[in-house]
């Protein structure tokens, strides 16, 4: 893979769009009978959630390189991961509490973004430690969520959506081993890390 593909891909699919990404799946793919929202909301549902996994942190994010606490955006150094990740992982909390707190909303809304922090806790907590790729834990909790959301709605048919969100997680792991942002440790390890943790929710869920 070239270095100026390997680079698109990581900033279109970059993790904290992913969020965006998946709802977009579950409010305009799923069979209108599942979801209670018109046409209207779920476009403002859709924005407010792009407003508070994406904006708010990358705003987050760029005031920390503004004001001297990070190098760059990309984070490349693991010790400079922890507080951007905090700060993203309460920004998801608190939509969570909101998406559970407004009944309004569809129960799966709230299912997708709790799992979604959770993965980006886990996240956090791995980097105290060792640098793991976020933009894998990333595309292998959505493809998870994905499986998820299959076993919850068969009748939504995801196998289309499922089936590209597998290419799109090989794309992005080769991605990111062909810009040596990590090794291929810390690659398969996240991937695997946020693949099992949607399962595990989907095997709680069954319980």
């Amino acid at each position: 893979m070239s270095r100026s593909l390997a680079q698109v891909l990581s900033v279109v699919l970059h993790p904290l769009l992913l969020p965006t990404y998946l709802f977009a799946v579950v409010l305009f793919y799923m069979p209108e009978s599942l979801l209670s929202l018109n046409v209207r909301g779920r476009w403002l549902i859709l924005g407010m959630l792009f407003f508070t996994t994406f904006v708010i942190p990358g705003v987050g994010a760029y005031v920390m390189v503004r004001t001297g606490q990070l190098d760059s955006m990309e984070m490349d150094r693991r010790e400079q991961r922890r507080l951007p990740l905090l700060f993203t992982g309460v920004c998801y909390a608190l939509t969570t509490y909101l998406l559970r707190r407004e009944t309004t909303f569809d129960s799966v809304f709230y299912i997708i973004m709790l799992v979604v922090t959770a993965s980006v806790f886990l996240t956090w907590f791995i980097s105290l430690f060792w640098k793991v790729s976020a933009h894998s834990v990333g595309v292998g909790g959505c493809l998870g969520l994905l499986l998820l959301l299959n076993r919850l709605a068969p009748e939504a048919m995801l196998v289309f959506p499922i089936a590209i969100a597998v290419f799109l997680a090989g794309a992005v792991l080769s991605a990111r081993l062909a810009l040596h942002k990590h090794t291929p440790a810390q690659v398969y390890t996240g991937f695997a890390s946020g693949l099992l943790l949607a399962l595990a929710a989907a095997f709680t869920m069954a319980l």
